[in-house]
């Protein structure tokens, strides 16, 4: 059997999000108990929990929602390349030596060890000229292990314009601590909510045979 990496991290009420956002709840709706046969809890979550796929709509007010998106992107041979440390900034530099005969997808591991306790306000972002530069490759998904493409502060998103223009997804706080580089199949399918601006995945990377 292919072995499987989950690159998803975990969902709980500890989990960080972006400063502003809904912080994850569970409560009970129904426990089991005499007269009662099942366990039923509601949830309260940001669409950006975890490891999540943003729609158009996120960053564009006329973009697609993500549950009218095309799967394709989202399934398929991908390539997770090191940049470890390459703060603040995954310019082009850092990750050319990785693109010869590249697939359309790639996935950025800048942590040493992903931090899933606390949001991080210097995480590691992708340069503009990075994306584009991809794009012009024939990428048509980035992903990366921290909260996002852009720098924390920003307030252009400078990366996820780039992503808007050329028609790129993209994929988010993934955890790639465990993954070494190479190429993998890579299955992440957002969740069908036909309004959203974004959803949950859970993303796991499949070796390759």
């Amino acid at each position: 059997m292919p072995r499987v990496w989950d690159i998803s991290p975990p969902v709980s009420a500890s989990s960080p999000v972006f400063p502003g956002d809904t912080a994850f709840v569970q409560q009970w709706t129904a426990r089991i108990a005499p007269g009662c046969p099942v366990n039923v809890s509601v949830l309260r979550l940001s669409p950006h929990t975890g490891a999540h796929a943003d729609a158009p709509l996120h960053y564009d007010a006329a973009g697609a929602a993500i549950g009218t998106l095309d799967l394709q992107p989202y399934l398929g041979r991908c390539r997770v390349i090191h940049a470890i440390g390459c703060t603040p900034l995954i310019e082009w530099r850092h990750v050319e030596r990785h693109l010869h005969e590249l697939p359309p997808r790639v996935l950025l591991r800048t942590y040493a060890k992903a931090p899933l306790d606390a949001f991080d306000p210097d995480l590691c972002a992708f340069a503009p000229d990075t994306v584009a530069r991809l794009a012009d490759l024939g990428v048509g998904l980035i992903g990366i292990d921290t909260a996002s493409i852009d720098p924390a502060a920003s307030k252009t998103l400078p990366g996820h314009q780039v992503i808007r223009r050329r028609g790129l997804r993209v994929l988010e706080n993934l955890l790639l601590d465990e993954v070494p580089e190479g190429d993998y199949e890579l299955i992440a399918l957002p969740l069908k909510l036909v309004g959203a601006d974004a959803s949950p995945v859970r993303a796991i990377l499949r070796e390759l045979t």
